[in-house]
């Protein structure tokens, strides 16, 4: 502060002295602010560039000397979805399992990365349409990982699969066939994901995922991991009733589902300037909350064929038939007859010790100033209730070409 008021004084002396040579004084006390800016500038840098170099053993993993990088960036996302139900008939001993299988379309995008060391910024497109809404943020540093991953979709496309049983035997050749459902299926998934690396002096993700390092020998670690996931599935559209009913009135799910990790990352680095990365995490879920929503209905699928009875017109106020029941057998059912369909309480159930998976995959070459990756990552989670059980694909693959300078 007495340096800068010292000089502040200095100013003002010449200033009285030399009132024709305001002009120069002004362009002086300008070139000086730049400079003072632009050293607190690379200040900052070199504090980044040390700090960065500090982490690593550079006998295994090289910091470019050049800090900035811009990425091009082509990115494939794919989710699947397997709804499994079985339906019961006592009276027969009979009973079927049946499979809804969906698959949107790929969710394609083109975007760019820059930035400087492993921070920066992104920006990409969406490249298909009726892919529904997909976000996703990633950071990888010398110690940590941090991926987000934010997809929402509607499907009326769906591959149906159902086998018959009788007294436990299979009956028939069973059932697959495209369907189109009556009203669309919403899907909607949250992944966010968080892992540290003991190994972090010797073992680099971030060689592999976003070049911000360069892998020159080969190393491993282990790494321990947690995951958020949430996910809803909902089809609770009336035009579905004769999927709900099979599905025993399940119209919509929602899962909450925390998780724990410990896995293992490997680079292979066979020459100079290519890397090879395979990392494998099982997660173990410690938090599983799974909320079901139900309809009842005034028929039912199960209902033994050999009942008869006059049940008449349905009251939907009362939620029962004339002859005063509640459940109609579906097979009984005629043109006419009034569709009703009422909420229950939902269930909600807590349950421990799920497993789940994280798999990924890190191919890079660097060479002067250029670089080249390619990365792919696979999760399943999956959650059962009852007869019901739904599994949730979802895997993306990343191509990038980047330059340093």
């Amino acid at each position: 502060m007495i340096g800068i008021i010292i000089v502040c004084c200095l100013l003002f002396s010449l200033n009285v002295a030399a009132q024709d040579q305001d002009s120069i004084a002004s362009v002086s006390l300008q070139d000086s602010t730049k400079t003072t800016f632009m050293d607190r500038i690379h200040q900052l840098q070199q504090f980044l560039d040390d700090k960065a170099k500090k982490k690593v053993d550079p006998r295994y993993i090289e910091v470019p000397e050049k800090p900035w990088r811009v990425i091009l960036r082509y990115k494939a996302n794919m989710v699947n979805v397997d709804y499994d139900n079985s339906i019961d008939f006592p009276a027969t001993n009979e009973y079927s399992e049946w499979n809804l299988h969906f698959e949107p379309p790929v969710a394609t995008s083109i975007g760019f990365w820059a930035g400087y060391r492993g921070t920066g910024l992104s920006f990409s497109l969406p490249l298909t349409k009726n892919a529904g809404r997909y976000f996703s943020i990633s950071s990888t540093g010398a110690k940590y990982g941090f991926n987000f991953r934010l997809r929402r979709f509607n499907t009326s496309s769906a591959t149906l699969s159902a086998t018959d049983y009788k007294d436990g035997i299979r009956d028939g050749d069973g059932y697959h066939d495209e369907q189109e459902l009556a009203a669309p299926v919403w899907i909607r998934s949250l992944y966010v994901n968080g892992y540290y690396v003991f190994n972090g002096r010797r073992y680099s993700q971030a060689a592999a995922y976003n070049q911000s390092v360069i892998q020159r020998r080969s190393a491993g670690s282990f790494l321990l991991g947690a995951t958020w996931y949430q996910s809803s599935f909902d089809y609770s559209d009336i035009s579905n009733f004769l999927f709900m009913m099979v599905g025993h009135g399940v119209h919509r799910i929602k899962v909450h589902q925390a998780n724990i990790g410990f896995g293992y990352g490997y680079n292979f680095v066979p020459f100079r300037g290519l890397v090879i990365n395979a990392m494998a995490m099982p997660t173990v879920s410690v938090y599983n909350r799974v909320k079901v929503y139900k309809y009842d209905f005034n028929f039912d699928v199960t209902s033994p064929v050999t009942e008869v009875d006059d049940y008449g017109e349905f009251d939907s106020e009362t939620k029962t038939w004339a002859n005063g029941k509640t459940h109609k057998p579906f097979y009984m059912y005629k043109e006419g007859d009034l569709l009703g369909c009422w909420e229950v309480d939902p269930e909600t159930t807590y349950t421990w010790l799920r497993l789940n998976l994280d798999l990924r995959l890190g191919i890079a070459y660097n060479w002067s100033r250029y670089f080249i990756g390619l990365q792919a990552q696979y999760n399943n989670f999956s959650y059962k209730k009852d007869d019901c059980q739904i599994r949730i694909f979802d895997a993306y693959a990343r191509l990038s070409m980047g330059v340093r300078f």
